[in-house]
């Protein structure tokens, strides 16, 4: 074992004792999530917990030449119809979905030893939908829509800092929409919640669709 496998197996820890119960779960996904997010979010706003946000979800897209790719991006809105985050739609991870509207989305809410994954598909959601989102945005954060031409090549911090004071000056008041920024709402397929349990005999169930079942769901223990 090398050094640094030495260094890593000493960060090993044991789970509490947590547990997922199929028939205390849901019927359908959104509700469970949404017990799920009230709980972290309550653990993330306590002091001890400062540096952690709920909503901070890895989103994954992939590109037919380079593969899977992966970033943080912030859950603005969640239910029955999906998850929904913002971006520019011409980022990498814009055209990517553009390309091919597959994604995943993984929620790794550590202080609770708790994940959700999401897979499904991502639609552009409707155009006032945007809007009445980019309008609640602080002014900064406006511009800054505008300035970025988010994942291009720059020269320097110098340039976008310019770009920022260009349309600072060009929208003194109300700042409109890019025409190439609004929201992307995932419609989930399948939602995984995994529960982490000592041992590493963590607690894993899956929901997918399923036509057959009232809820429109099924729910399945799966093995860790």
């Amino acid at each position: 074992m090398t050094t640094e496998q030495r260094d890593l197996a000493a960060l090993r820890r044991d789970y509490a004792e947590r547990a997922i119960e199929v028939t205390e779960l849901t019927s359908e996904p959104s509700a469970q999530f949404a017990r799920w997010f009230a709980e972290t979010d309550a653990v993330a706003r306590k002091s001890d917990a400062a540096w952690f946000e709920a909503n901070a979800m890895v989103l994954t897209t992939c590109d037919q030449g380079a593969g899977p790719s992966s970033r943080t991006v912030l859950l603005k809105g969640y239910g029955p119809e999906g998850f929904t985050f913002y971006t520019n739609f011409a980022s990498r991870k814009g055209r990517q979905i553009a390309a091919d509207p597959r994604v995943a989305l993984l929620f790794p809410w550590y202080p609770l030893e708790r994940q959700v994954i999401v897979q499904g598909r991502a639609e552009r959601v409707p155009e006032w939908e945007s809007d009445a989102y980019f309008a609640s945005r602080p002014r900064g954060a406006q511009l800054g829509a505008w300035a970025s031409e988010q994942s291009q090549p720059i020269p320097d911090r110098a340039w976008l800092e310019r770009r920022l004071a260009e349309f600072s000056a060009r929208y003194p008041d109300r700042v409109p929409r890019p025409p190439h920024w609004g929201g992307l709402r995932v419609v989930p397929e399948a939602v995984e919640f995994w529960q982490g349990r000592p041992d590493r005999l963590h607690d894993r169930v899956i929901y997918r669709r399923d036509a057959a079942e009232e809820s429109g769901w099924s729910r399945t223990r799966l093995s860790p």
